[in-house]
């Protein structure tokens, strides 16, 4: 059976403790890009998606080979579970653009 499968990377732009961790240097690259990295090179998922509210963030995301179709709207505020970034991205995925997977993976 193949299974339908998409990572979905939570990246949160307004960090309090290190300022835009997500895509500060760590090791020669963006420290996004080696989750980003990790996903792509296992070979698990039909999508990698991350959910973000930076376009920034998102820029840096796409080189380094993740989708980012649209921008986090809700649950972008330092108290918000990051569970409910990735419920909300799954429900923009399906409700924008019509996918819906059968499992996900938080990284």
């Amino acid at each position: 059976m193949n299974r339908s499968v998409v990572a979905i990377i939570p990246a949160r732009g307004g960090s309090t403790r290190i300022k835009n961790k997500n895509i500060a240097g760590f090791n020669g690259l963006p420290m996004i890009a080696w989750t980003i990295r990790a996903a792509r090179e296992s070979g698990l998922f039909r999508r990698i998606v991350v959910s973000t509210d930076s376009e920034e963030i998102a820029e840096v995301s796409r080189a380094y080979g993740a989708d980012v179709p649209f921008l986090r709207e809700k649950h972008a505020d330092a108290h918000s579970p990051v569970s409910e970034a990735t419920i909300h991205a799954l429900e923009q995925l399906e409700e924008r653009l019509g996918e819906t997977f059968d499992d996900v993976v938080q990284l």
